[in-house]
């Protein structure tokens, strides 16, 4: 009655199902792992001492930013430059635009300072001028997954989708730093925008994504299981069918 399991058909499907299980089971396995990797930084980010407690640093000794400097107050000295804003951004459930100030430092790069948040259709404050030291939390350049980002494009002029050295590249003619600061006193009209956790070191929504994940790739490998059998059961009922004349 399983003298079908010999022919090519069946051993295509046997060679098939002998592959499919142990791959299902390695990307399960390595979800899982992506899974905990963000537990395991998770738990280290909190053991940290909190970056804003930490006494202020000359920004160059900061960079580049990783999941260690993330936070940690930053100074750097020089001039304000170009202003712009940065919309589509939330504050306690408001939405507005960050005010992004370049600050030219004295070693010629440019910083990116967010100076705080503006509610929809107010004014942005002009920055200082002369010589001026800033303060703020440093953080990493946004990319087009950040949360806020406008990555499409097709913004007026003086405005940006996204605060990172690649949207800046074709504004302005000087260098900018891979980084950026917020401040955490900001001018009257301004609210100061909270520093942000360093990526892949909290439990967000991509975390539990690779949690669900993981619980994909194994329901597909019993999937595979489940239905060799029903072809199993199905073919062998064919077989004995036939075997009675039916």
């Amino acid at each position: 009655m399983y003298r079908f399991l010999r022919t090519p058909r069946w051993w295509g499907i046997n060679v098939f199902v002998l592959l499919a299980i142990p791959f299902c089971v390695f990307m399960g396995t390595w979800q899982l792992g992506k899974f905990e990797d963000r537990v395991d930084s998770h738990r280290e980010a909190e053991r940290r001492p909190d970056p804003s407690t930490q006494r202020a640093e000359a920004l160059d000794a900061l960079l580049p930013v990783d999941t260690e400097t993330s936070g940690r107050i930053a100074r750097a000295s020089g001039r304000y430059g170009e202003q712009f804003l940065v919309p589509g951004r939330e504050l306690d459930g408001r939405s507005g635009s960050y005010v992004l100030t370049l600050l030219r430092t004295d070693g010629g790069k440019a910083l990116p300072v967010v100076r705080g948040w503006l509610p929809s259709g107010g004014r942005a404050p002009a920055p200082p001028t002369g010589e001026v030291t800033v303060t703020g939390a440093l953080q990493a350049s946004e990319s087009p997954g950040s949360k806020g980002v406008q990555a499409a494009g097709g913004l007026p002029q003086g405005q940006l989708g996204m605060i990172s050295a690649a949207s800046l590249v074709n504004v302005v003619s000087y260098d900018v730093y891979d980084a950026w600061v917020t401040v955490t006193d900001s001018p009257a009209g301004l609210t100061p925008v909270p520093a942000t956790a360093a990526a892949g070191t909290g439990l967000d929504m991509k975390a539990f994504q690779n949690l669900g994940y993981t619980a994909e790739w194994f329901v597909f490998a019993g999937f595979v299981v489940f239905m060799w059998f029903r072809l199993l059961r199905r073919e062998a009922e064919a077989s004995r069918d036939a075997a009675l004349g039916l």
